[in-house]
């Protein structure tokens, strides 16, 4: 596997004076996060999430399968990444990295195992026929904190996806066009959504930084890092630190009440660009949406 890009000792110390007085190489301060832009594909559940120069796609896909003979009464739900050259030349086809284990580990906390989707609404037919939600997140280009914008295309993606309306008569079950019945939203609990900060310095000899949305060359020189995922409730559905600088409580406290503000941020955009795609889409007329909730509630 390549190794990473080397910096250069002048390039560090430029980066590491500049933290030290509140200013990062792309003008933002220390707390502050890139701008998030969402595109839409044709199809629904498909979001291109750009983070800066990062840049993520998520892709969500359904079909019927049986469910699993420990539950019943749930649908399935699975997370799949993948990561090659094309993102960073760090990265390899068919190689998983470190980077690529820890981004799917904290995805499947964060998303999955946070029960951000309800799997029994995936139920069709009890121990026979259920929903099979398939999530498929590609890194195309790798400028920094991917887990961020991964968290929020597939939050987004899964939020943006339609299911199609199934009839059930006994054992038999009918799946209905778009055109025959309009697509309901998939259940979602809660959004949660990812924020990561990053460590420099030494937090015993009072020089500790922390700073949100790393670049990648922030990224390569920082001591330690730690990802949050909060809904906008508040909730802490995870935090993991990877290692590195030792960091006070204080510090940690700090780092989990700027995650649930910046989540809260980042849910109201989320909402924001759905509606908006919404109206593209309708020309205008949410009367359909609504419909389609209420359907959904049902």
């Amino acid at each position: 596997m390549p190794k990473d890009p080397e910096i250069s000792l002048t390039e560090k110390t430029f980066v590491l004076e500049a933290l030290k007085q509140n200013l990062r190489i792309d003008g933002r301060d220390l707390h502050s996060s890139r701008d998030v832009q969402l595109t839409f594909g044709d199809d629904y559940g498909f979001v291109d999430v750009r983070l800066g120069k990062t840049r993520v796609l998520a892709r969500i896909s359904a079909e019927v399968t049986k469910p699993r003979a420990d539950r019943p009464f749930e649908g399935l739900f699975t997370i799949s990444t993948e990561m090659g050259p094309m993102a960073s030349p760090v990265f390899e086809a068919g190689r998983p990295t470190d980077l690529d284990h820890t981004l799917s580990r904290t995805l499947e906390k964060s998303i999955r195992r946070s029960q951000a989707l309800d799997t029994e609404s995936l139920c069709l037919v009890t121990a026979q026929r259920v929903w099979s939600i398939r999530a498929d997140v590609h890194f195309l280009t790798h400028d920094g904190n991917l887990l961020d914008a991964a968290c929020i295309a597939l939050v987004t993606a899964l939020a943006h996806f339609r299911l199609p309306v199934v009839s059930v008569s006994g054992e038999d079950i009918t799946i209905h066009s778009p055109e025959e019945r309009v697509p309901v939203p998939l259940s979602l609990l809660h959004w949660p959504l990812c924020v990561s900060f990053s460590f420099f310095g030494d937090d015993d000899a009072g020089e500790m930084i922390f700073l949100v949305d790393a670049t990648a060359q922030e990224e390569a020189l920082r001591s330690g890092d730690m990802s949050v995922t909060v809904n906008k409730n508040g909730e802490i559905c995870q935090m993991a630190k990877s290692g590195g600088v030792a960091v006070e409580a204080e510090v940690l406290l700090r780092c989990a009440r700027m995650a649930a503000e910046k989540a809260k941020v980042l849910d109201k955009m989320i909402t924001e660009a759905l509606r908006d795609d919404e109206l593209r889409r309708n020309k205008g007329n949410l009367d359909w949406l609504k419909e389609s909730r209420a359907e959904n509630d049902r």
